[in-house]
């Protein structure tokens, strides 16, 4: 465990967000003033970073973790004061206005603050992280937000390795991200338009990295049909709520939608196109992510209903990983799945891989990759994995250590190669918390066949109203803020409360 004191609450976020990136090994304890007595006496004796602001500035003292435990911080009481400074390893001093603390000047503070930790977390480990000092915010927002302001993209590249210190490759990539975003959304109607999130909770099986809204369907089937009479009640109700403000995309996720039986999703997308004006949609997707749920009568289906985007998605070609994150489709099942996508529609196809699956290594990655391009897919979404508290990883990680995942440069490499030889380009990015090597996912897609829900999902610029259980509707005002308001995560309480799901749309998007 890795804990950090620090005497001012405000920066715990930030301080918490950092030293993670630096130690992803570690379980990260942030001690603040606010901290309960109690708690703040079981994890003194393993603090191993103080942070001390003062009217003189900021001071780092990073201790020696081999003597943390004996070295009187037991005694820690509420000032970094009382740390017992013998076991002081390393001090650095950041000198700033403390009053710009208080004042206007805030946010520039607390920037050159995280900018300071950053290089002194950097200088004594001797790392640097691909994406310098940013967390919690995306890099392509930062690109995006410069480009607007009409600067040009030597500036923009200077300013993130400057500013935040991103590797050049990473700020290279974020502004031709940017760049092709821009181009992409000049068609969507960000003020009297939206898109439409309609969310199938059921899965075959629920995957070892997995922290969404997913049941197995086989312990949910006599809900399924009451889910829909619910999911098609609040369409109708969105529809009435939303009037004539136009629909731009339409996105059907889960969970798998695919698990579905063929009259199941017949029953859904004919209600969807009954519901709304699809005159004006540019994209209308549905993840058939799982292999073992989709069969020719399915993909007839979609084909009949005009879906036009799929996904089938491998994550990996090894069937050892397949087997142990929980996901019965064998590769071979995966290839079959993907010819006879090909063979019953013009589908835009994407499929999505992971890297850093457990006990998985460059050569795995190569050898995925590889199997991919003989595939050829419209698209790929190459994810670093992330460690998210509510999957069953984080308890697989505690058993097997976290050692057995692995995601490099070299991986990394693997996978944007083999995008560019099946001429993808890079157009969607977004970073997530304890992300596998502190890396980023990508969007990769041949021209013509990018994913404009994903841009839209991640970029924040236009409204989306979600359905179903687990979904989070976000409403986006013309002065970039955003509402928020989200469905109940249980199928059974989705179904009970359904006008009350409904009455928080029209509480969310009523004028």
């Amino acid at each position: 465990m890795f804990v950090v004191s620090v005497n001012e609450t405000r920066f715990e976020y930030d301080v918490n967000s950092l030293v993670k990136a630096f130690y992803p090994k570690e379980s990260v304890k942030v001690i603040t003033p606010d901290m309960g007595e109690e708690k703040k006496a079981e994890l003194c004796g393993k603090v191993r970073l103080v942070i001390e602001f003062a009217a003189e500035g900021v001071t780092f003292r990073f201790m020696k973790a081999e003597n943390s435990s004996d070295s009187g911080l037991t005694d820690y009481g509420t000032s970094a004061a009382d740390i017992a400074y013998a076991a002081v390893d390393k001090v650095y001093t950041w000198q700033a206005d403390a009053g710009s603390r208080e004042d206007e000047d805030f946010k520039a503070y607390k920037a050159g603050f995280k900018r300071f930790l950053y290089s002194a977390l950097s200088d004594y480990t001797g790392r640097v992280l691909p994406w310098g000092n940013l967390t919690g915010i995306r890099p392509t927002k930062i690109a995006m937000g410069l480009l607007e302001e009409g600067k040009g993209e030597e500036e923009i590249r200077c300013f993130m390795q400057e500013e935040h210190f991103v590797s050049e490759d990473k700020a290279k990539l974020s502004v031709e991200i940017a760049k092709r975003e821009k181009e992409l959304l000049s068609k969507v109607h960000y003020e009297d338009g939206y898109s439409l999130y309609v969310g199938i909770p059921f899965c075959p099986t629920t995957c070892l990295y997995c922290s969404f809204t997913s049941f197995p369907v086989r312990l949910y089937q006599k809900k399924v049909e009451a889910y829909l009479d619910c999911l098609v009640q609040e369409m109708r109700a969105v529809k009435e709520i939303m009037g004539d403000r136009i629909l731009d995309s339409v996105y059907i996720g889960g969970g798998t939608p695919t698990t579905l039986e063929a009259e199941q999703l017949d029953r859904l997308l004919t209600a969807i196109k009954e519901t709304f004006e699809f005159a004006s949609v540019q994209e209308f997707t549905v993840e058939a992510g799982r292999a073992d749920s989709i069969t020719r009568e399915k993909l007839e289906v979609l084909k009949a209903h005009g879906v036009d985007r799929i996904s089938i998605n491998p994550q990996t070609m090894k069937e050892e990983t397949l087997h142990l994150i929980g996901r019965q489709a064998t590769p071979a099942q995966v290839k079959e799945a993907f010819l006879l996508a090909r063979e019953v529609g013009d589908f835009n196809i994407n499929m999505d891989i992971i890297l850093g699956l457990p006990d998985e290594n460059a050569e795995d990655v190569h050898r995925t990759i590889e199997e991919i391009k003989e595939l050829a897919p419209d698209s790929l979404t190459v994810h670093s994995l992330a460690i998210k508290r509510a999957s069953k990883l984080s308890r697989w990680i505690l058993e097997n250590g976290i050692e057995t995942l692995r995601n490099t440069d070299e991986t990394m490499a693997i996978a944007a190669k083999g995008a560019k030889a099946l001429s993808m380009h890079p157009y969607y990015l977004y970073r997530q918390k304890n992300m596998s090597g502190n890396f980023e996912n990508v969007g990769y897609a041949k021209e013509g066949n990018y994913g404009l829900y994903n841009i839209l999902i991640m970029e924040e610029v236009q409204t989306i109203v979600a359905c179903g259980a687990g979904s989070i509707s976000k409403r986006v005002y013309p002065d970039g803020r955003i509402e928020r308001c989200e469905n109940v995560k249980e199928v059974a309480q989705y179904i009970e409360r359904i006008g009350e799901m409904i009455e928080r749309k029209r509480i969310l998007f009523g004028d």
